[in-house]
């Protein structure tokens, strides 16, 4: 199985590209987030799915490994091939696709050609709880494991990451913590601290004995 592709980019087309790797081009699909950041003539590393049929094998690429972990996640969901997979990362980020499902947003998800409504909501009631995981990251531990929130120099996906860990560490479960980080996050704004997550994420989930 074909993991990765280090080359120069051949050729760009609609929904795929030309790798050329030592004088071998490799045909990727890829989401136009991905294409937007390809450039013909220069150097590319792609991360690679490989899918395997009889009648064919296509590979599809993608610049980091989270979107190619939420390619692998969305093609689980019944009714969404990697054509579909890929429209949705093409409209939405990792982070944005995140935030859509823990939020149960079906019209964001749906913004993706080929989504419909039906599907939409398939897909944030299927997600739901498998993207708590897949948000967490190796934040999403053993049970009873504490991680150590950081509050300096994250990313917006780290923020988001941290506060999660944070309310699943005072006992909440992963896909209402991510869920209630999520709709802090969109009333505090892409500057929201941890802090400022953790407390909007317990506003959200209500009166409990959290001891803070």
């Amino acid at each position: 199985m074909i993991a990765l592709l280090k080359g120069r980019i051949e050729e760009v087309g609609d929904g795929w590209a030309v790798i050329d790797v030592n004088g071998v081009g490799y045909l990727v699909f890829c989401s136009n987030r991905t294409l937007g950041q390809l450039n013909v003539g220069e150097a590319a590393t792609v991360h690679v799915e490989t899918h395997v049929r009889e009648d064919h094998i296509h590979l599809y690429g993608f610049l980091d490994g989270g979107e190619r972990a939420w390619f692998r996640l969305l093609t689980t969901v019944q009714g969404v091939g990697a054509k579909v997979a890929l429209a949705i990362l093409s409209v939405l980020s990792s982070d944005e696709l995140t935030h859509a499902i823990a939020a149960a947003d079906k019209a964001q998800v749906g913004r993706a050609s080929g989504v419909g409504p039906k599907l939409a909501q398939r897909i944030v009631t299927e997600l739901k709880d498998k993207v708590a995981a897949l948000a967490l990251g190796p934040a999403a531990g053993p049970k009873g494991v504490k991680a150590t929130v950081s509050t300096s120099g994250a990313g917006a996906g780290d923020v988001t990451r941290d506060a999660v860990s944070a309310l699943v560490n005072l006992g909440y479960s992963p896909s209402d913590a991510l869920s209630a980080v999520s709709h802090a996050a969109a009333k505090a704004g892409e500057d929201a601290s941890v802090e400022a997550l953790i407390k909007g994420g317990l506003a959200e989930l209500g009166p409990k004995e959290h001891g803070l």
